[in-house]
């Protein structure tokens, strides 16, 4: 006799706490680039703050002591609102006008070289960072088979 048994769907976060998740998840990111910022200055590195802290979280991604699930709303939440943090920017930029039509061609290609160099710095460490995780993922495939046998 074949016997199916109902499961219930898992019942998704309420939105209050999945907006907690996300503050308390964007406030653990902003606060170890406080950290970070302190210990580069106070180390006097002449390397950004931003670049560190990105570089020792990846560390931390890596080596387990930070599960992606434990940063993965804030980072979400921030990267999809990243606009908002550029408007000072833009509003710096209506502000200085002439400057804009005197030099804007230089600025322009300024802009573009560096999104450029931008995207293909990106595009180069989303390739190298895939690359290593299917090697990791065959080595781990490798031991499981050896542990079988």
């Amino acid at each position: 006799m074949n016997k199916s048994i109902a499961i219930a769907p898992a019942r998704p976060a309420s939105g209050l706490a999945r907006t907690g998740r996300v503050v308390l998840q964007a406030g653990a990111l902003a606060a170890l680039w406080y950290a970070v910022d302190w210990t580069v200055h106070a180390v006097a590195l002449p390397i950004p703050s931003g670049v560190i802290g990105l570089a020792v979280l990846l560390a931390l991604l890596f080596c387990g002591g930070v599960a992606p699930a434990w940063v993965r709303d804030g980072a979400n939440w921030l990267l999809s609102d990243m606009l908002l943090f550029f408007v000072p920017a833009a509003v710096a930029a209506v502000q200085y006008g002439g400057l804009f039509r005197e030099d804007g061609w230089r600025l322009a290609l300024v802009v573009v070289a560096g999104t450029a160099f931008v995207m293909v710095a990106v595009a180069v460490s989303v390739d190298l960072a895939a690359r290593l995780e299917r090697k990791l993922a065959m080595q781990r495939v490798r031991v499981g088979r050896e542990r079988r046998h």
